[in-house]
């Protein structure tokens, strides 16, 4: 069976972008920045247009030949396709070009393969690089269907491929029950969190868009972090404690990109089932980037694919390079829809805290709340909430607090201690709900 390496050396490499009017344009500079990432130094980058694309060669026999010049004389070692390959097109192409010839799929599943640093996004690397190999081992062997023979080789009447493919099956089955044991773990942890009523924001969204940059300021944490595709690809999950909320799960995943085969998303399932069971997503979108639109469709594409109906919350990173202002958009009272921040400079990051807490638990309220000497534990839980803005005793002994909370976490907390709205509340006790007087807010 083919081995399958991570090429760490660095590879003279020419890209084949092919328009075709049938098929769907990609983008040339996003392309060769997949390259990029993997490690290839990119000699040429030709723009191939097609009608429709030939079935032995894809591009063409003409251009296929005019390639295989380029790749002898400017001593080539790979060509990348950012199309899909049927496998006789691939071997075709490297019998002509007398190098290795890939796709598009192959190049992220090497990135994927260069990125992935936890055991569970091993697995799904190698059985993402298995199911991709199972259907194109005919290509890379000779004498496929000859069958095994000789001394200690008699038995089993397979061909060499029947035998490879089986292999594969046999490992790809191994992976899938190692990755189901890793998603019930998972499962149990969430479940634990269900209980706990403890909230997961899980963000999303196209690769680069500034996700990781995001996600260490919010969880105050250290998640590798660059300006490439794919820099993570891991899931990495923080618990902070949230001001006015109490703990909070924030869970990053890995980037989109547009094209993103069913393969790769199946193979990835476990890693995005976080975004399934969210309380909140926050979609980070790069606001500076003029393929913006595109990639908010990709990543909209991916998550309806995935099955998650969960409420959304878009944040437009980078606006110190869109020249945008830091605010919140409404799409309702106590709904933010949009809040513009730039992770690099901080702006409108008070902005996300707010609207976060928005989404989670609705618009933060002044409430006067009466408590007894029996209340204390009512008191520490908002002490560690960090919403009391004062306190101080009446004539009669009474604890008299001023917090400021959302109504949602108030009910919340005086429902699990057992106690009464009137009693702690008063008159306030009717007031759960207040209008915004403004749909959008600028910080």
């Amino acid at each position: 069976m083919e081995n399958i390496e991570q090429h760490k050396a660095i590879e003279r490499v020419i890209l084949v972008s092919v328009t075709v009017q049938m098929l769907e344009d990609l983008d040339a500079d996003e392309f060769h920045l997949l390259a990029t990432s993997a490690g290839a130094d990119v000699i040429e980058h030709l723009n191939v247009p097609r009608v429709k694309p030939d079935a032995k060669y894809f591009i063409g026999s003409g251009k296929a030949e005019e390639i295989a010049l380029l790749v002898e004389a400017s001593d080539i070692s790979l060509v990348i396709f950012d199309h899909s390959l049927s496998p006789a097109q691939v071997r075709n192409l490297e019998q002509v070009m007398k190098c290795r010839v890939i796709d598009r799929t192959e190049l992220i599943l090497d990135i994927f393969a260069l990125r992935a640093r936890t055991y569970e996004g091993k697995l799904q690397v190698e059985l993402a690089q298995l199911q991709h190999l199972s259907s194109r081992l005919i290509r890379s062997r000779g004498n496929l269907d000859s069958q095994k023979g000789g001394i200690g080789l008699r038995g089993p009447g397979e061909t060499v491929l029947e035998t490879d493919r089986r292999l594969l099956r046999v490992r790809m089955g191994q992976l899938k029950a190692r990755i189901d044991k890793v998603r019930q773990t998972r499962i149990q942890g969430r479940v634990a969190r269900q209980k706990a009523a403890v909230p997961t924001v899980s963000l999303v969204g196209y690769t680069n868009a500034g996700k990781s940059t995001l996600f260490n300021i919010l969880a105050n944490s250290d998640v590798y972090a660059a300006n490439q595709l794919f820099a993570t690809l891991d899931p990495t999950l923080r618990r902070l404690e949230w001001d006015g909320i109490g703990t909070v799960v924030l869970a990053d995943t890995v980037g989109f990109v547009r094209n993103l085969s069913h393969s790769l998303v199946e193979s990835f399932k476990a890693t995005l089932e976080e975004t399934l069971e969210a309380t909140l997503l926050l979609h980070v979108i790069d606001s500076s980037s003029p393929d913006m639109l595109e990639q908010i469709d990709a990543v909209e594409k991916v998550l309806k694919e995935i099955g998650v109906d969960v409420p959304v919350l878009r944040v437009y990173n980078k606006i110190d390079s869109s020249n945008e202002d830091a605010k919140i958009i409404y799409a309702a009272p106590n709904q933010p829809e949009r809040v513009y921040v730039s992770a690099h400079s901080g702006q409108g990051l008070d902005l996300l805290r707010k609207a976060v807490h928005e989404s989670l638990m609705g618009n933060i309220q002044r409430f006067e709340l009466k408590l007894n000497a029996s209340h204390g534990k009512l008191r520490n839980q908002l002490y560690s909430l960090n919403v009391i803005q004062s306190e101080h005793y009446d004539e009669q002994g009474n604890l008299l607090l001023s917090v400021n909370i959302a109504p949602q976490k108030l009910e919340q907390l005086l429902k699990q201690a057992h106690l009464p709205l009137h009693e702690i509340l008063g008159e306030q006790a009717n007031q759960f709900q207040r209008p915004l007087e403004e749909f959008e807010i600028k910080g």
